[in-house]
């Protein structure tokens, strides 16, 4: 098996976003995305007084962030886990409420970096495709067993792919033959697939379908969509809450579960906003923060990264406020 490697993205911007939060004794950070525990190591570092949950789907990470981090043993607790669980794990330690939490969404370094993982479209490798590859289906199960309606669908929601209906139709012509079971026979469909115009814009002719299979066979959106809100739930104030995409659909989800809790619903012309409805969040960044072009150039997986963080100022709810009128 390949050996995987990892740079961490953003790591000193992360870093210093959750360190104010962790500077008490017994302080929790939650890494919601262990990966290879870049992130976490530093935070171990920089932070002495905090205690680290690692949380991962998928089981491989969690052996080689133990390996990595075993330096911090007692400082440590490593569960297997989707970051939608965090507040089941949390409740599972006995933790009332996380100090910092950290979400590294999508592909990890080490799946894109293990060719046997068939994340990475650049060589032919076994359509899996799963982060926990222990359960549930592959990405050859659904090219082999989607209708072409619902493939159509998650290539156009989920990767974006203005040629869905086509590829869709491709596909489900080219398994009726053969069933898929490799990435290179479905890279040579989409290069056959996609006009030849197109395929000389916007990176390789791959790319959108693999993230779209990727997405579904993890159920990456739905997972987030609950991850988000239960994150802010999890922590006390003070709390905060940092994310990274690597997509727009994924930024789009957390903008507006940040914008949901930073935001006041009260009317704009109440003189004043009532006590307790106060918006529970502050934003610690000025939109999406982006690498820089000499991390980029050192790191290119940072090129496409939008981080955003929030801190927790009071115990109210985000949609606690919704609903109160003006006299």
């Amino acid at each position: 098996m390949t050996t995987p490697s990892h740079v961490p993205v953003l790591l000193d911007r992360v870093v210093a976003l959750v360190a104010p939060a962790l500077e008490r004794p017994g302080a929790v950070f939650v890494d919601a995305t262990l990966g290879l525990g870049g992130h976490s190591e530093a935070v171990l570092d920089r932070c002495p007084q905090a205690r680290l949950v690692g949380v991962d789907r998928d089981p491989h990470a969690l052996d080689l962030a133990g390996a990595r981090l075993a330096p911090y043993e007692g400082r440590t607790t490593f569960m297997h886990a989707v970051y939608d669980e965090i507040p089941d794990v949390l409740e599972e330690l006995g933790i009332e409420a996380a100090d910092g939490i950290l979400f590294d969404l999508g592909v990890s370094s080490m799946q894109l970096d293990v060719r046997e993982r068939g994340f990475a479209y650049a060589e032919d490798a076994p359509l899996d495709m799963r982060m926990d590859d222990t359960e549930g289906p592959t990405a050859a199960d659904v090219l082999n067993t989607y209708p072409a309606a619902d493939l159509a669908r998650i290539l156009r929601s989920y990767g974006e792919e203005k040629f869905s209906r086509q590829i869709a139709r491709a596909i489900v012509k080219a398994r009726e033959t053969e069933p898929f079971t490799d990435s290179a026979r479905l890279v040579d469909l989409l290069r056959d697939t996609i006009p030849a115009p197109a395929r000389r814009t916007g990176g390789h002719p791959a790319k959108r379908t693999f993230q779209a299979l990727r997405i579904e066979v993890n159920d990456e959106l739905g997972a987030l969509r609950r991850a988000i809100p239960a994150a802010i739930d999890s922590i006390g104030v003070g709390g905060r809450v940092v994310v990274m995409s690597y997509h727009s659909l994924e930024d789009r989800l957390v903008k507006q579960a940040f914008a949901a809790g930073t935001t006041s619903r009260v009317p704009h012309d109440l003189p004043v906003v009532p006590a307790g409805f106060e918006p529970p969040l502050r934003s610690l960044t000025r939109g999406a923060e982006q690498a820089s072009e000499a991390e980029i150039e050192q790191n290119p997986r940072a090129a496409s990264v939008r981080l955003r963080a929030v801190e927790r100022v009071n115990t109210n709810r985000p949609d606690k406020n919704r609903g109160v009128t003006a006299a």
